[in-house]
């Protein structure tokens, strides 16, 4: 994309000359590659993407979120959420999508005075955000600034991301407190587990840009001050993200509590229902032996009171657990 003085940017046509990084005059250019190109590795070595070394360090393979600072000139790799067409579509629908974006994401820059060049090995959310709010009529003034807003359109996804899953925690927290357990083990399970994952994203990248901060004294005042602003934004987002970590679990121990209440409980009741019926069994236990000079063996209501002594050694039993005070439900 071309950027004119006033900032607004266009895309490059089929066949139209990509102006030369570094040059001079007005305006800027934004170049956004598919590292997986094998046509790349050349190219950065020609120094078309900027100082052939800052390009190869932030080109690299390495997912390790860095920054890297030469001759006034930053180099990089930044976390970013992964997208795909199922996703895509999910997103468009109305409800709620089962699947998100995955939080791995990588996207590699070079920022120089007058121009950026990001690149990415999986398609990715904030380049194709920052494409339409361009080509919606945003105006961007420089680099710096295109640079800043592709890391807000991030941020703005992981917001987005963390408040649906704060929805879902609602929604557990609800049932949990009306003790209205239906799949909620299996969906705490996931939340916390993204959850821990975008809080590990936001620490990594909000890291990059506090040492950007730090140790680019060579740096032009407004990549400092678009740094100290994106690290500040990032602090905040990584605060909720923990906070969402942490209420997670929480909500794990809660939920682990009450199904534990609710098997002791279940248990209780089975002791108590196999202590009532256990004299009856004795009884008939009794009774039903093959052997000689049985009781009532020989009366005609003999079957009748030896069930009313069954009746009757229950009734004692359930007695008996009332005066030892162990028919009351456990917690």
């Amino acid at each position: 994309m071309r950027f004119d003085a006033a900032g607004r940017g266009r895309l490059v046509g089929p066949g139209e000359e990509i102006p030369a990084l570094g040059r001079f005059g007005e305006g800027f250019v934004w170049l956004h590659v598919n590292l997986n190109d094998a046509r790349v590795p050349a190219l950065v070595a020609e120094g078309r993407f900027g100082p052939p070394d800052l390009a190869a360090a932030a080109f690299a393979s390495d997912p390790h979120q860095r920054v890297t600072v030469e001759d006034g000139q930053v180099g990089g790799v930044i976390a970013d959420l992964t997208r795909d067409a199922d996703l895509a579509r999910d997103a468009e629908a109305p409800a709620v999508p089962e699947r998100l974006p995955d939080a791995a994401g990588r996207l590699h820059f070079v920022l120089g005075p007058n121009y950026l060049v990001s690149g990415r090995r999986h398609p990715i959310v904030g380049p194709d955000a920052v494409r339409e709010a361009i080509a919606e009529g945003r105006a961007l003034p420089g680099p710096v600034a295109l640079l800043e807003t592709l890391i807000d359109r991030v941020a703005a996804a992981i917001g987005a991301r963390g408040a649906i899953l704060s929805e879902r925690l609602d929604g557990i927290e609800d049932h949990i407190l009306d003790e209205r357990i239906r799949a909620e083990t299996r969906q705490l399970g996931p939340i916390r587990r993204d959850a821990v994952r975008l809080h590990r994203q936001l620490n990594g990248l909000r890291a990059v840009f506090h040492r950007l901060e730090e140790d680019g004294e060579d740096l032009p005042e407004e990549t400092l001050e678009a740094a100290a602003r994106i690290a500040q934004r990032l602090d905040a987002l990584d605060r909720d993200m923990v906070v969402l970590a942490e209420r997670s679990r929480l909500l794990q121990e809660e939920l682990s509590g009450l199904l534990a209440r609710q098997s002791n409980r279940q248990l209780h009741t089975l002791s108590i229902l196999t202590a009532l019926f256990l004299p009856p069994t004795l009884v008939t236990g009794l009774f039903g032996m093959n052997t000689k000079n049985l009781p009532f063996a020989d009366w005609e209501d003999g079957s009748t009171a030896a069930i009313g002594i069954a009746v009757l050694s229950a009734a004692a039993a359930f007695l008996l657990i009332r005066r030892l005070g162990l028919g009351g439900q456990r917690g």
